[in-house]
């Protein structure tokens, strides 16, 4: 069974506007228009099980909105794990942690550019804390951005101190750690007991330093996620299965890891 661990998809009558906007501000193309029905057909072309859907709140009011749609759209399909998003700046940011758990929700996403916080900034310690202890999945973007500056918010060495803060938190790093900072990534985040997801990332390097990275990580803790629409389900996949890579350890990545993941939370 493959598990996408990395997609977005937006409500419909927002999905042309959101799109648009992004890919003017990222200078890309999406591969699909961030309709569920969407992403649903391309799972289907793609003979992907399930996919994580992260969205990211962008102001502090947002929380309510998208836990609303969340309801509803895994009401109505149950192939889509619906995750949610709590600002920083959230003034009921414990609460609604408290009600992501509370309401079968399993995990949160965190995006430090678009929401404007550094990863590993004190003041969201507590919110760390609180996600541990209610053992909810923590997915955040790491490494830069392609809308943004490459500032070091989020970066490999930021991103080690928050994991040994909290080894009890279950964080996934995106895109092999650290996108375009993968060096960094192999260095301080390569090898240790923490998620590693691979979204937007294996295209975009050689396919040897692909496999190396990916060799040099613990297989179980190893994800696969195409971060759709940004990239298409089917080439994501077609990347990995050119990398060569070991049987059992394919596997893991493409859907046994992220089974277990979803289903001790």
């Amino acid at each position: 069974m493959i598990i996408d661990f990395h997609t977005h998809a937006f409500a419909d009558d927002l999905a042309p506007r959101v799109i648009s906007k992004l890919e003017a501000e990222g200078d890309c193309h999406a591969a699909l228009d961030g309709r569920v029905a969407t992403l649903l057909a391309s799972m289907d072309r793609a003979g992907i099980a399930r996919s994580v859907v992260c969205p990211i709140a962008t102001k502090p009011a947002q929380f309510a909105g998208i836990r609303n749609w969340a309801r509803e759209v895994r009401s109505r399909q149950p192939r889509l794990e619906m995750f949610l998003s709590v600002h920083p700046d959230d003034p009921d940011a414990l609460a609604h942690i408290d009600q992501t758990a509370d309401e079968g929700f399993k995990g949160l996403k965190f995006h430090p550019y678009y929401q404007g916080f550094t990863i590993d900034d004190d003041r969201l310690f507590p919110l760390y804390e609180r996600i541990a202890a209610r053992r909810l999945i923590a997915v955040f973007h790491t490494g830069f951005d392609i809308a943004y500056p490459p500032d070091r918010i989020c970066d490999p060495v930021r991103v080690r101190r928050v994991a040994d803060t909290f080894p009890a938190l279950k964080l996934v790093a995106t895109h092999l750690g650290a996108w375009r900072d993968w060096d960094n990534a192999r260095e301080h985040l390569l090898g240790r007991p923490l998620y590693i997801e691979t979204s937007y990332s294996i295209w975009d390097m050689p396919a040897e330093q692909a496999r190396e990275l990916i060799l040099a990580h613990p297989p179980e803790y190893l994800l696969f996620g195409s971060d759709s629409p940004w990239a298409d389900q089917t080439e994501e996949l077609a990347h990995w299965r050119k990398l060569d890579l070991p049987g059992d350890l394919l596997a893991a990545a493409l859907g046994g890891n992220a089974a277990r993941l979803l289903a001790r939370t």
